[in-house]
């Protein structure tokens, strides 16, 4: 037990590291940190008053959820997508979205947090907030996840559509590319609210099937780089 007692100091950095990290996922997330960027040591350190192993582990940690890449001899950047990341962050979210709604129990399911992300997704239209309607439709996407109960599919979740902000913070035009959905998440709750299973999980693939034809193209142009071929 001697050499647990030794770690007894490494809970208290743990846990604010991982603190730091959920600050920096949330502001990467909302464009804060755009991709490319170098994060600076001294000035987050500084701002968040934490010390610089805290930061390193909390920057650790966002490196191995593959939002933040260490360059030797420069420093740690927010990660810049290739097209297939974004290909693949699609394959990921047809397994397991899909598989959620295929999974559910029967009706009526618990469907206030996809009804509060429709709410949420108009009143930024409204306002002309589109990086607010991208918000919404990340927040949409979270809540169907977590109609699985599985703390584990929201951890994996959450990385996975942090790391599809990366890719949005590159497009040019965010109404074009955002403002299509909002009216397909409505059909998709919809289905779900009148307890049609089957015509959620039909809807939520052929939106995340255009969703992501939609999106590569409009990325691999973002980027210079050949869109991936279709599978």
């Amino acid at each position: 037990m001697d050499e647990l007692a030794d770690d007894r100091a490494l809970l208290g950095r743990t846990s604010t590291a991982e603190r730091v990290a959920d600050i920096l996922r949330t502001r990467i997330a909302e464009g804060f940190f755009p991709p490319g960027v170098r994060l600076s040591e001294e000035s987050i350190g500084g701002a968040l008053g934490v010390s610089r192993n805290t930061l390193r582990e909390a920057f650790r940690l966002l490196t191995h959820e593959r939002l933040l890449v260490h360059q030797l001899n420069r420093g740690v950047f927010v990660r810049v997508l290739t097209v297939d990341d974004v290909d693949d962050i699609y394959r990921t979210r047809r397994l397991v979205e899909c598989a959620v709604v295929h999974g559910l129990g029967e009706p009526p399911f618990a469907l206030d947090g996809l009804v509060d992300a429709v709410e949420e997704g108009w009143r930024a239209a409204r306002a002309a907030d589109w990086t607010g309607v991208s918000t919404a439709n990340i927040h949409f996407h979270r809540e169907l996840v977590a109609l699985a109960g599985s703390a584990r599919t929201d951890e994996l979740m959450r990385g996975v559509l942090a790391e599809l902000r990366l890719a949005f913070h590159v497009v040019d035009d965010p109404r074009a590319l955002h403002e299509p959905y909002l009216m397909r998440n409505r059909e998709i709750l919809d289905a779900l609210l009148a307890g049609e299973r089957a015509t959620a999980e039909r809807l939520l693939m052929g939106y995340l099937d255009d969703s992501r034809a939609r999106i590569v193209e409009v990325y691999a142009k973002a980027v210079d780089e050949p869109a991936a071929p279709e599978t």
